[in-house]
């Protein structure tokens, strides 16, 4: 698998998990880097029914390796004397256990990177215990922003800690981190944990809260449902539209599309004493006509108005169709990588394979490994 991008040259070894880690062993993939993904035997131990159709493992190689036998973790070792950086996203402890901690590969490759991916972290009084997005959100302050005024706290899905907080984080820090190694030839230990992203994410809102610009009221501020023109309406055939005419120009243009004169209650755009009321106005024009009638007043403008589209609809908007942000492979729909570049592209994806399609034998022999000694491991149930 011959890839071109950004981070082509870059190896990565990457412990297979669920969520957050392949997330980030993804975005690195995407842009050229090549990540050999350590899968135990059995790929349903990952929750994956059909792993070929599993997004989040595309583009990589995959080698089947049981981390319960010590040949095993010594072929993993050795992929390791030879790469950039490893992503884990065990419970502190687990990988020292398997006899691959970080203390010890680095001291095999002291210009590693060692990426760890958890949601309280390495330390602290919940490190050890489980635990899922919604709880690292919940503790990281984020979660109370997120509902509707008078309803309890909403999660939106797990795109905050898991993927924003988590993976994305982790994918910037192993980039950050090897290219500290690149310069001085020294590896180190990163600790990725989801509570600490997600409330790195909201940093703005702690902006807004030093300001005493942000109430701790849910759906009473200007970003979270509590302003007339920053929500969601439901239009006359049960579709939705968003909108967020926030800066007073693009309200003046959104005003005038919907035939509402830019006085009395509606030119005060920013008294808060009056959202209620206006938000109530607002949902009645917008049950008058369709989610598509309404889409057609505001095309063109800056009103800062878009449908609310689902998962099924998405690829087909003609926006998103022009720029290509969705791509059909062997199938399967899914983002294309983001971000681009003009001069290193990143290569199309590549879905995976069965859960057996492994590149184990070509990548020992990369390692100097005899047939002999692959056939040794084969044969013991180490590396499949």
């Amino acid at each position: 698998m011959k890839r071109g991008g950004s981070l082509a040259g870059l190896k990565i070894i990457e412990i297979a998990g669920i969520g957050p880690a392949p997330f980030c062993a993804m975005m690195l993939a995407d842009h050229g880097a090549e990540v050999i993904r350590i899968v135990p035997p059995g790929a349903d131990r990952l929750g994956l029914l059909d792993p070929s159709k599993d997004i989040l493992a595309r583009s990589r190689k995959l080698m089947i390796v049981d981390l319960k036998q010590p040949l095993g973790v010594a072929a993993v070792r050795d992929l390791c004397k030879t790469a950039d950086g490893l992503i884990e996203g065990f419970r502190p402890g687990v990988m020292e256990r398997l006899g691959l901690g970080p203390d010890l590969l680095l001291s095999d490759n002291p210009k590693l990177v060692y990426g760890r991916m958890t949601g309280w972290g390495q330390s602290g009084p919940r490190a050890h215990t489980a635990g899922h997005d919604i709880n690292y959100i919940a503790l990281s302050g984020v979660l109370d922003c997120l509902g509707r005024a008078g309803d309890k706290p909403t999660p939106p899905v797990n795109l905050i800690g898991d993927f924003g907080g988590g993976g994305m984080l982790l994918a910037f820090g192993m980039l950050a981190a090897i290219l500290h190694s690149q310069k001085s030839g020294e590896g180190q230990v990163i600790d990725c944990a989801m509570v600490d992203g997600s409330a790195l994410l909201a940093s703005m809102i702690w902006s807004f809260v030093a300001h005493g610009a942000w109430s701790d009221q849910r759906g009473s501020n200007t970003l979270d449902t509590g302003a007339h023109f920053y929500d969601t309406y439901r239009c006359a055939d049960g579709g939705h539209i968003s909108i967020g005419p926030i800066e007073p120009k693009f309200y003046s243009e959104f005003l005038r599309r919907l035939g509402i004169s830019e006085t009395g209650d509606f030119a005060r755009q920013h008294d808060r004493t009056l959202w209620p009321s206006l938000k109530e106005r607002l949902a009645g024009v917008f049950a008058g006509k369709t989610r598509a009638e309404w889409c057609a007043v505001f095309d063109g403008s800056d009103a800062c108005v878009a449908p609310v589209l689902s998962l099924a609809e998405a690829p087909q908007d003609r926006h998103n169709t022009a720029r290509g942000t969705f791509v059909a492979v062997d199938g399967v729909t899914q983002p294309r990588p983001a971000p681009r570049f003009s001069a290193t592209a990143a290569p199309d994806p590549v879905m995976p394979g069965g859960a057996d399609a492994s590149d184990s034998a070509a990548l020992l022999r990369v390692l100097g490994y005899s047939q002999q000694k692959i056939d040794a491991l084969h044969e013991a149930g180490a590396v499949r």
